[in-house]
């Protein structure tokens, strides 16, 4: 995958035994021909993410790897030009109008922010979507069912089971005293994708008489100081939302709820797999490897207008039972039986 970065593997042995790492930077060698590709045919594609290089490894791996399985491969008939905003969301128009100008066959765009930066940057180059969150509402997208345009892919409802985060949190946290009545959303900034969590939390706050506290935070940095300020608004659990920068983060956030001995909820396995005490969620490996093969209909001549927007087809539970010991939790007999993973 070619990017601003110059990272080179000199063999294919070197590249797969560090592909988790090197995915979007080194050329896989090989001369596989994607069916039903025109002869001779190097398929170019545009990746945008909102986060870096390192937050997109696992994900982007994932693309990568389902892709080869279709018959595309990097080096041979596939040309990845690779963008990161690095969390800054305000650089994402400038990167899709660079992936524009490179005339690119498809853009990947990763969140809805490179969502909102592509469709505003073209409206014939094909854009799918691995995770976006309420695309029909946000406007990218007509209809789920019939998209319309230029753009088609996975949408994220992690905003309607924010309830059941806050119900199985409860749950956890159900013999702990003082009972738990203030609980922190931690969200990148006050919109309407973060209303569309809060809102939902909110009303199931109010039946089991919790109060949901929005702590705002964008950026790594901010992290930290949203931590702080959970601390000063006297929290004592945490619903964290679905958000690129806190994949990329979640072993920070899993320190520092740790530091502060808070419960938390996560969006994503692999934040449980750092330390916070649940998660439940959709895989978005899964979700990245679904995205391929949008990627690989559309190359072969279907139109994203006539492409039905995908919604995840499972939920994954996994308690972190070690974080849950280190808290004087005891999980419940309920959830042990649901749990997909319990982490010793």
């Amino acid at each position: 995958m070619k990017s601003t970065g110059n990272t080179h593997m000199n063999t294919r042995r070197k590249v797969l035994n560090a592909l988790g790492a090197s995915v979007l930077t080194a050329p896989l060698a090989s001369f596989a021909q994607a069916p039903g590709a025109p002869a001779g045919k190097i398929w170019r594609i545009g990746y945008l993410a909102l986060t870096g290089r390192a937050a997109s490894v696992l994900t982007s791996t994932a693309l990568v790897r389902r892709l080869r399985e279709l018959g595309y491969v990097e080096g041979s008939n596939l040309l990845i030009e690779a963008r990161f905003a690095d969390g800054e969301a305000a650089r994402l128009p400038a990167l899709a109008a660079e992936l524009v100008q490179l005339k690119v066959d498809l853009i990947v765009a990763v969140a809805n922010q490179a969502t909102a930066a592509a469709k505003a940057a073209t409206s014939t180059i094909p854009i799918v979507m691995p995770n976006t969150n309420d695309p029909v509402g946000n406007g990218y997208i007509n209809s789920l069912s019939r998209p319309g345009g230029n753009i088609t892919g996975l949408a994220d409802i992690s905003a309607e089971i924010g309830p059941k985060r806050l119900e199985m949190l409860l749950a956890m946290t159900a013999t702990r005293a003082p009972k738990v009545s203030r609980v922190a959303l931690l969200a990148p900034s006050d919109n309407p994708i973060t209303r569309r969590f809060l809102h939902p939390l909110e009303e199931a706050g109010l039946r089991v008489g919790v109060r949901i506290v929005p702590v705002y935070a964008a950026t790594p940095e901010a992290i930290g100081q949203a931590f702080a300020s959970m601390r000063e608004q006297k929290v004592t659990a945490l619903i964290v939302v679905p958000f690129p920068v806190y994949f990329q983060q979640r072993n920070q956030i899993a320190e520092l709820a740790a530091q502060h001995r808070l419960p938390v909820a996560a969006p994503f396995a692999q934040l449980a797999d750092a330390g916070c005490l649940l998660s439940y969620g959709l895989d978005p490996l899964d979700n990245a490897r679904r995205a391929a093969t949008f990627v690989d209909k559309i190359f072969k001549g279907a139109k994203p207008a006539d492409l039905p927007v995908e919604q995840p087809t499972k939920f994954e539970l996994v308690i972190n039972g070690r974080t849950a010991k280190a808290l004087g939790l005891k999980i419940p007999q309920t959830l042990l039986i649901s749990a997909d993973r319990v982490i010793e």
